[in-house]
């Protein structure tokens, strides 16, 4: 049986983009299996009082300085600082849900955040979430409809409680069982642990 790893992770978190660029290659090489979890980590932080880089713009200017240096050392664009923050009604983020379940999800992931790092497409801004549909050759009105809508609301929320039940605070987090592991520079601890530990 192959060891599993849950990635869990929500389009708006910055250092994701480092994860989301690059896990796929990492997790098959070490004969992980994937799942991606997208949910509402700013519902979370929101909870917690949590929101690290709100009107701290030494942190912030930080932040972009450590995404471009890790960015270069995985051979990842960084063209420019991009726009933050994004996806203001967390319409990207309920795609992605529609995405897990019809089986594209790390292909729209990664357009999304391709689109945001390289070309500054801010997701959930303007049309945006219908342009990286679109370029996926999806139906991009059917789509925004369904991810629109209460069933798939439901399942972003019930992602979310999961989440928060496991102790997650922020993205990315990748969960072996209940092990946690948060940020991008975890991600081979992740691994490592999880194939040590699969059954």
């Amino acid at each position: 049986m192959a060891a599993q790893l849950d990635f869990f992770y929500f389009i708006g978190s910055t250092y994701t983009y480092l994860s989301v660029m690059r896990i796929e290659a990492v997790a098959a090489a070490s004969g992980i299996e994937l799942r991606w979890r997208p949910f509402s980590v700013r519902t979370i932080m929101n909870e917690q009082n949590n929101v690290p880089f709100r009107d701290k713009p030494v942190k912030t200017r930080y932040m972009w300085r450590d995404i471009e240096r890790r960015a270069r050392r995985c051979g990842l664009p960084f063209p420019r600082v991009p726009g933050y923050p994004v996806d203001p009604d967390e319409l990207a983020n309920r795609v992605a849900v529609v995405a897990c379940e019809q089986g594209w999800c790390p292909q729209y992931t990664r357009a999304t955040y391709r689109a945001w790092f390289e070309h500054d497409l801010l997701p959930g801004v303007g049309d945006n979430v219908q342009r990286v549909l679109t370029g996926l050759g999806k139906d991009a009105e059917a789509i925004v409809a369904l991810a629109d809508s209460a069933e798939i609301r439901g399942r972003y929320d019930a992602e979310t409680d999961v989440a928060r039940r496991l102790g997650i605070f922020g993205s990315p987090t990748f969960a072996c069982g209940s092990e946690l592991f948060w940020g991008d520079d975890r991600l081979e601890d992740a691994i490592e642990w999880s194939q040590e530990h699969s059954a």
